[in-house]
């Protein structure tokens, strides 16, 4: 197993990365592509928003492009897994609105976030719409376009590292390997009300990796479930908690003893289920350990 990479280098403080990032772009106002600048329509500004991802956590995960639009925005409307790492990016004199989603809690149901967006684009501002990980798995962003869409609201999009890529990547799983999986699903735990369950046949075929975001609450239930539908109980899995932030846990085990660990553990949402012969990997290619050190458990019940 390689040395870990502690906290301290993974996570550089916010500041410096300003710093870096003012000088890259030249500065608030210079240097900017014409998508950042405010448009004008007979001399009122038009607004516009951007969809930006903002990774799964560790800001230095941001795109370039995300960081300026981040750095240049009037506004920003902000989800629950936004890390304040990133936050400091923003213009000290941008106004913030918080529009988090946690289990259990909406701050704003989701068509008042669209009709959010569309009132403060009207309002001539220029508008980040800042999501966790990508806008388009699972973030809900196709559907906040179609209202900016139809409102006739210039929008563009911004694509982030997806929670999957990023927290695997830092708990050292390779999501695909030639060795172990040929191919991997995403799926998430969070459904519409009356919405019927996961294709559970679909996430537990062999020789394939599956992921399932914000599925902590039913853990139980979803290595049940892929066990019920042909997945072998002695299958690798793991959890991953506070994925590419100094904070980060994984927890190692298998379909048959993960549920029990992790309620030994103490592991609360945000976490990440990562299900397949890859999780084998994780103690021999962990290079990042953030805060806590990686916590593994044998492969038998």
């Amino acid at each position: 197993m390689p040395p870990s990479l502690t906290a301290s280098l993974a996570m550089p403080a916010a500041g410096a990365l300003r710093v870096f990032l003012d000088q890259l772009v030249g500065g608030h106002g210079s240097g900017l592509p014409d998508a950042v600048r405010p448009a004008t329509s007979g001399g009122a500004p038009v607004g516009r928003v951007a969809l930006v991802g903002a990774g799964p956590g560790d800001p230095e995960l941001l795109t370039l492009r995300a960081a300026r639009l981040i750095a240049h925005a009037d506004t920003l409307v902000v989800d629950h897994l936004v890390s304040d790492g990133v936050l400091e990016l923003a213009n000290p004199a941008a106004d913030v609105i918080y529009v988090g989603k946690e289990a259990g809690h909406h701050t704003l149901p989701q068509e008042d976030i669209n009709q959010l967006l569309v009132r403060l684009a009207r309002e001539g501002r220029q508008v980040v719409r800042l999501k966790g990980g990508d806008p388009f798995i699972f973030g809900r962003g196709g559907e906040e376009l179609e209202e900016l869409l139809e409102a006739g609201i210039p929008f563009e999009v911004v694509p982030g590292i997806t929670a999957a890529c990023g927290v695997a990547a830092y708990a050292g799983i390779p999501l695909t390997h030639r060795d172990h999986a040929q191919s991997v699903v995403f799926a998430t735990g969070h459904r519409r009300a009356g919405e019927s369950s996961l294709d559970w046949v679909a996430l537990a075929r062999p020789r394939q990796t599956a992921v399932i975001y914000m599925g902590v609450g039913m853990l139980l239930s979803h290595c049940g479930a892929l066990i019920a539908h042909g997945r072998d109980r002695d299958t690798p899995a793991a959890l991953v908690e506070n994925g590419t932030t100094a904070r980060q846990r994984v927890l190692v085990g298998t379909l048959a003893t993960l549920p029990d660990k992790a309620t030994l553990a103490g592991i609360h949402p945000p976490a990440l289920l990562i299900v397949g012969e890859v999780v084998s990997l994780a103690d021999k290619l962990n290079w990042f350990a953030g805060a806590t050190p990686v916590e593994t458990a044998t492969a038998n019940p």
